[in-house]
Protein backbone atom coordinates (compact mmCIF):
# COMPACT_ATOMS: atom_id res chain seq x y z
CA UNK A 1 0.00 0.00 0.00
CA UNK A 2 1.46 3.69 -0.81
CA UNK A 3 0.76 5.99 1.91
CA UNK A 4 0.62 9.54 -0.73
CA UNK A 5 -3.16 10.61 0.16
CA UNK A 6 -4.89 9.78 3.34
CA UNK A 7 -8.42 10.65 4.49
CA UNK A 8 -8.53 11.00 8.40
CA UNK A 9 -12.43 11.34 9.85
CA UNK A 10 -12.64 11.69 13.68
CA UNK A 11 -15.91 11.56 15.66
CA UNK A 12 -17.15 14.74 16.13
CA UNK A 13 -17.47 16.29 19.15
CA UNK A 14 -14.92 13.26 20.99
CA UNK A 15 -12.22 14.86 22.56
CA UNK A 16 -10.18 11.61 22.27
CA UNK A 17 -10.75 11.24 18.89
CA UNK A 18 -9.34 14.18 17.74
CA UNK A 19 -6.49 14.55 19.61
CA UNK A 20 -5.42 10.48 18.24
CA UNK A 21 -6.25 12.08 14.53
CA UNK A 22 -3.83 15.22 15.14
CA UNK A 23 -1.37 12.57 15.96
CA UNK A 24 -1.91 10.45 13.19
CA UNK A 25 -1.70 13.84 10.61
CA UNK A 26 1.75 14.78 12.28
CA UNK A 27 3.23 11.59 11.80
CA UNK A 28 1.56 10.46 8.30
CA UNK A 29 2.97 14.32 7.05
CA UNK A 30 6.15 13.53 8.45
CA UNK A 31 6.70 10.72 5.97
CA UNK A 32 5.67 13.12 3.26
CA UNK A 33 1.91 12.11 3.44
CA UNK A 34 -0.90 14.46 2.22
CA UNK A 35 -3.68 14.14 4.71
CA UNK A 36 -7.21 15.62 4.84
CA UNK A 37 -8.51 15.74 8.14
CA UNK A 38 -11.93 16.94 9.42
CA UNK A 39 -15.02 15.54 11.71
CA UNK A 40 -17.77 13.74 11.11
CA UNK A 41 -20.98 13.25 12.49
CA UNK A 42 -24.62 13.70 12.12
CA UNK A 43 -24.12 17.39 11.59
CA UNK A 44 -20.77 16.42 9.70
CA UNK A 45 -20.10 15.50 6.83
CA UNK A 46 -16.43 15.96 5.75
CA UNK A 47 -16.48 13.40 2.37
CA UNK A 48 -17.76 15.00 -0.35
CA UNK A 49 -15.30 18.25 0.29
CA UNK A 50 -12.68 15.46 0.69
CA UNK A 51 -13.03 13.75 -2.46
CA UNK A 52 -13.85 16.66 -4.08
CA UNK A 53 -10.49 18.09 -3.00
CA UNK A 54 -8.26 15.30 -3.76
CA UNK A 55 -6.07 16.02 -6.51
CA UNK A 56 -5.16 12.22 -6.65
CA UNK A 57 -6.33 8.92 -5.62
CA UNK A 58 -7.16 8.57 -1.89
CA UNK A 59 -5.07 5.17 -0.44
CA UNK A 60 -6.48 5.14 2.74
CA UNK A 61 -9.11 6.15 4.96
CA UNK A 62 -8.33 6.26 8.59
CA UNK A 63 -11.81 6.33 10.93
CA UNK A 64 -11.18 7.14 14.41
CA UNK A 65 -14.85 6.49 16.11
CA UNK A 66 -17.29 4.00 16.47
CA UNK A 67 -19.50 1.72 14.11
CA UNK A 68 -21.74 5.66 13.43
CA UNK A 69 -18.71 6.65 12.38
CA UNK A 70 -17.31 3.55 10.19
CA UNK A 71 -20.81 3.63 8.43
CA UNK A 72 -20.80 6.95 7.40
CA UNK A 73 -17.26 6.13 5.93
CA UNK A 74 -18.77 3.24 4.18
CA UNK A 75 -21.56 4.76 2.50
CA UNK A 76 -19.30 7.66 0.95
CA UNK A 77 -16.04 5.97 0.34
CA UNK A 78 -17.15 2.40 -1.46
CA UNK A 79 -17.86 3.67 -4.38
CA UNK A 80 -14.36 4.55 -5.15
CA UNK A 81 -13.13 1.80 -3.40
CA UNK A 82 -11.45 3.09 -0.81
CA UNK A 83 -9.96 1.11 2.27
CA UNK A 84 -11.14 2.18 5.25
CA UNK A 85 -9.30 1.50 8.45
CA UNK A 86 -11.52 2.00 11.38
CA UNK A 87 -10.91 2.45 15.10
CA UNK A 88 -12.77 2.17 18.21
CA UNK A 89 -12.03 5.80 19.73
CA UNK A 90 -14.76 7.01 21.46
CA UNK A 91 -17.13 4.88 20.13
CA UNK A 92 -19.64 1.81 22.50
CA UNK A 93 -19.77 -1.70 20.92
CA UNK A 94 -17.08 -1.68 18.00
CA UNK A 95 -18.71 -4.71 15.69
CA UNK A 96 -16.95 -2.55 12.44
CA UNK A 97 -13.75 -1.49 14.31
CA UNK A 98 -10.26 -2.23 15.30
CA UNK A 99 -9.41 -1.84 19.33
CA UNK A 100 -7.87 0.68 19.94
CA UNK A 101 -4.79 -1.04 21.63
CA UNK A 102 -3.99 -1.56 17.65
CA UNK A 103 -2.68 2.37 17.07
CA UNK A 104 -1.11 2.76 20.63
CA UNK A 105 1.90 2.20 18.66
CA UNK A 106 0.52 4.33 15.42
CA UNK A 107 4.08 4.41 13.84
CA UNK A 108 4.11 0.51 13.94
CA UNK A 109 0.88 0.82 11.61
CA UNK A 110 2.32 2.67 9.39
CA UNK A 111 5.37 0.50 8.60
CA UNK A 112 3.03 -2.21 8.48
CA UNK A 113 0.89 -0.89 5.86
CA UNK A 114 3.62 0.13 3.54
CA UNK A 115 4.79 -3.23 3.92
CA UNK A 116 1.41 -4.62 3.15
CA UNK A 117 1.37 -7.27 6.32
CA UNK A 118 -2.40 -6.31 6.59
CA UNK A 119 -5.52 -8.32 5.57
CA UNK A 120 -8.29 -6.78 3.76
CA UNK A 121 -11.96 -7.57 4.76
CA UNK A 122 -14.72 -7.04 1.88
CA UNK A 123 -18.21 -6.70 2.75
CA UNK A 124 -21.06 -6.69 0.98
CA UNK A 125 -23.74 -3.33 0.62
CA UNK A 126 -27.29 -2.61 -0.26
CA UNK A 127 -28.34 -0.09 -2.37
CA UNK A 128 -31.86 1.61 -2.94
CA UNK A 129 -33.83 3.80 -5.11
CA UNK A 130 -37.72 5.07 -5.18
CA UNK A 131 -39.60 4.01 -8.37
CA UNK A 132 -43.07 5.05 -9.54
CA UNK A 133 -45.54 3.13 -9.76
CA UNK A 134 -45.20 -0.57 -11.10
CA UNK A 135 -41.52 -2.37 -11.20
CA UNK A 136 -41.77 -2.04 -15.13
CA UNK A 137 -40.97 2.15 -14.52
CA UNK A 138 -37.46 1.25 -14.10
CA UNK A 139 -36.38 5.22 -14.14
CA UNK A 140 -35.73 6.49 -10.24
CA UNK A 141 -36.93 9.32 -8.91
CA UNK A 142 -34.45 9.27 -6.29
CA UNK A 143 -31.02 9.07 -5.51
CA UNK A 144 -29.04 5.85 -5.16
CA UNK A 145 -28.32 5.78 -1.44
CA UNK A 146 -25.66 2.90 0.20
CA UNK A 147 -25.97 1.27 2.77
CA UNK A 148 -23.43 -1.42 4.73
CA UNK A 149 -25.68 -2.28 7.35
CA UNK A 150 -29.06 -1.99 6.68
CA UNK A 151 -31.73 -0.36 4.25
CA UNK A 152 -35.37 0.19 6.66
CA UNK A 153 -38.71 1.93 5.47
CA UNK A 154 -40.72 3.01 9.07
CA UNK A 155 -42.35 6.05 9.30
CA UNK A 156 -41.07 9.22 11.14
CA UNK A 157 -43.17 11.62 12.96
CA UNK A 158 -42.57 14.69 15.82
CA UNK A 159 -45.44 14.29 17.92
CA UNK A 160 -46.94 10.35 17.10
CA UNK A 161 -45.87 6.94 16.92
CA UNK A 162 -47.42 5.64 13.63
CA UNK A 163 -48.24 2.30 12.49
CA UNK A 164 -46.75 1.51 8.76
CA UNK A 165 -48.51 -0.52 6.79
CA UNK A 166 -45.95 -2.21 3.55
CA UNK A 167 -46.54 -4.32 1.54
CA UNK A 168 -43.33 -6.28 -0.01
CA UNK A 169 -42.58 -7.58 -3.59
CA UNK A 170 -39.84 -10.37 -4.66
CA UNK A 171 -38.65 -9.97 -8.26
CA UNK A 172 -41.95 -9.07 -8.67
CA UNK A 173 -43.91 -11.31 -6.70
CA UNK A 174 -46.02 -9.86 -3.76
CA UNK A 175 -44.86 -11.95 -1.04
CA UNK A 176 -46.83 -10.20 1.98
CA UNK A 177 -47.94 -6.97 3.56
CA UNK A 178 -46.83 -6.06 7.08
CA UNK A 179 -48.40 -3.83 9.49
CA UNK A 180 -46.27 -2.34 12.45
CA UNK A 181 -43.29 -0.24 12.89
CA UNK A 182 -41.61 -1.02 9.30
CA UNK A 183 -39.75 -3.07 7.64
CA UNK A 184 -35.78 -4.00 7.34
CA UNK A 185 -33.44 -5.14 4.50
CA UNK A 186 -30.22 -6.13 5.53
CA UNK A 187 -26.73 -7.50 4.69
CA UNK A 188 -25.14 -10.09 6.92
CA UNK A 189 -23.05 -7.34 8.06
CA UNK A 190 -26.10 -5.23 9.69
CA UNK A 191 -27.48 -9.09 11.02
CA UNK A 192 -25.93 -7.63 13.97
CA UNK A 193 -27.40 -4.43 14.16
CA UNK A 194 -31.15 -3.36 14.05
CA UNK A 195 -31.67 -6.64 12.68
CA UNK A 196 -31.24 -8.76 15.62
CA UNK A 197 -32.42 -6.52 18.04
CA UNK A 198 -36.27 -6.71 15.62
CA UNK A 199 -35.40 -10.51 16.42
CA UNK A 200 -33.89 -11.61 12.96
CA UNK A 201 -31.41 -14.21 12.12
CA UNK A 202 -27.46 -13.56 12.85
CA UNK A 203 -25.86 -14.13 9.18
CA UNK A 204 -21.97 -14.62 8.85
CA UNK A 205 -20.91 -11.67 6.69
CA UNK A 206 -19.06 -13.91 4.61
CA UNK A 207 -22.19 -15.02 2.77
CA UNK A 208 -24.18 -12.85 0.09
CA UNK A 209 -27.59 -12.61 1.50
CA UNK A 210 -30.55 -9.92 1.70
CA UNK A 211 -32.32 -10.60 5.38
CA UNK A 212 -35.81 -9.03 5.17
CA UNK A 213 -37.17 -8.85 8.81
CA UNK A 214 -40.21 -6.99 10.04
CA UNK A 215 -39.98 -4.58 12.88
CA UNK A 216 -42.85 -5.29 15.87
CA UNK A 217 -45.37 -6.61 12.97
CA UNK A 218 -49.03 -6.61 14.22
CA UNK A 219 -49.52 -10.59 13.41
CA UNK A 220 -47.65 -13.29 14.95
CA UNK A 221 -47.02 -15.02 11.71
CA UNK A 222 -44.48 -12.41 10.20
CA UNK A 223 -40.91 -13.87 10.50
CA UNK A 224 -37.79 -12.81 8.79
CA UNK A 225 -36.51 -14.32 5.74
CA UNK A 226 -33.28 -14.69 3.87
CA UNK A 227 -32.66 -14.03 0.48
CA UNK A 228 -30.01 -15.14 -2.70
CA UNK A 229 -28.58 -11.83 -3.76
CA UNK A 230 -29.93 -11.40 -6.60
CA UNK A 231 -33.23 -11.03 -5.27
CA UNK A 232 -34.81 -7.42 -5.67
CA UNK A 233 -36.87 -6.47 -2.48
CA UNK A 234 -39.66 -3.70 -3.67
CA UNK A 235 -41.30 -2.25 -0.73
CA UNK A 236 -44.97 -0.13 -0.98
CA UNK A 237 -46.20 2.30 1.49
CA UNK A 238 -49.82 1.51 1.52
CA UNK A 239 -52.67 3.61 3.44
CA UNK A 240 -50.17 6.33 4.55
CA UNK A 241 -52.75 9.10 5.03
CA UNK A 242 -49.83 11.26 7.16
CA UNK A 243 -47.60 11.10 3.90
CA UNK A 244 -44.70 9.82 6.97
CA UNK A 245 -42.90 7.15 5.56
CA UNK A 246 -39.57 7.65 5.09
CA UNK A 247 -36.22 5.67 3.60
CA UNK A 248 -33.00 5.19 6.06
CA UNK A 249 -30.01 4.18 5.18
CA UNK A 250 -27.99 2.60 8.38
CA UNK A 251 -30.29 5.23 10.60
CA UNK A 252 -29.70 7.96 8.60
CA UNK A 253 -32.82 9.25 6.89
CA UNK A 254 -32.10 9.04 3.49
CA UNK A 255 -35.63 10.40 1.83
CA UNK A 256 -39.96 10.66 2.12
CA UNK A 257 -41.62 7.68 0.28
CA UNK A 258 -44.89 9.09 -1.36
CA UNK A 259 -48.58 6.56 -2.44
CA UNK A 260 -47.69 5.33 -5.31
CA UNK A 261 -43.87 5.10 -4.98
CA UNK A 262 -41.71 1.91 -4.02
CA UNK A 263 -38.22 1.53 -2.80
CA UNK A 264 -36.23 -0.88 -4.96
CA UNK A 265 -33.48 -2.69 -2.52
CA UNK A 266 -30.66 -4.83 -3.95
CA UNK A 267 -26.79 -6.00 -3.27
CA UNK A 268 -24.91 -2.60 -4.52
CA UNK A 269 -22.30 -2.65 -7.38
CA UNK A 270 -19.34 -2.20 -4.83
CA UNK A 271 -18.22 -3.48 -1.61
CA UNK A 272 -17.02 -1.93 1.66
CA UNK A 273 -12.72 -2.53 2.59
CA UNK A 274 -12.12 -2.95 5.67
CA UNK A 275 -8.08 -3.38 6.60
CA UNK A 276 -7.86 -5.81 9.57
CA UNK A 277 -4.68 -5.34 11.58
CA UNK A 278 -5.25 -8.22 14.28
CA UNK A 279 -3.38 -11.03 13.27
CA UNK A 280 -5.84 -13.72 15.15
CA UNK A 281 -9.47 -11.74 13.58
CA UNK A 282 -12.03 -14.34 14.90
CA UNK A 283 -16.13 -13.13 13.87
CA UNK A 284 -16.82 -15.86 16.35
CA UNK A 285 -14.76 -13.83 19.06
CA UNK A 286 -16.42 -10.86 18.26
CA UNK A 287 -19.65 -12.74 18.33
CA UNK A 288 -18.68 -13.77 22.20
CA UNK A 289 -17.26 -10.51 23.17
CA UNK A 290 -19.49 -7.84 21.61
CA UNK A 291 -23.34 -9.88 22.46
CA UNK A 292 -21.40 -11.37 25.45
CA UNK A 293 -22.41 -14.74 24.58
CA UNK A 294 -22.57 -16.38 28.24
CA UNK A 295 -23.35 -19.89 27.38
CA UNK A 296 -24.56 -22.63 29.45
CA UNK A 297 -25.54 -21.50 32.69
CA UNK A 298 -23.50 -24.49 34.37
CA UNK A 299 -19.84 -24.62 32.65
CA UNK A 300 -18.76 -27.87 31.92
CA UNK A 301 -15.64 -28.92 30.83
CA UNK A 302 -14.82 -30.25 27.56
CA UNK A 303 -12.15 -33.15 27.75
CA UNK A 304 -12.75 -34.74 24.46
CA UNK A 305 -10.94 -31.59 22.76
CA UNK A 306 -7.50 -33.65 24.25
Amino acid sequence: MQLKNVIIAHKAGDATSRRWAEKCARQLEDRGCKVLMGPSGPKDNPYPVFLASATHPIDLALVLGGDGTALSATRHLAADGIPILAVNVGGHLGFLTESSEELSDSERVWDRLLEDRFAVQTRMMVQASVYEGHRTNLDPVSDRYLALNEMTVKPASADRMITSILEMEIDGEVVDQYQGDGLIVATPTGSTSYTVAANGPIVHPGMEALVVTPICPLSLSSRSIVLPPGSVVSIWPLADNDLSTKLWMDGVMATSIWPGQRVDVRVADCQAKFIILRENYSYYQTLREKLQWAGARIRYSNNHRN
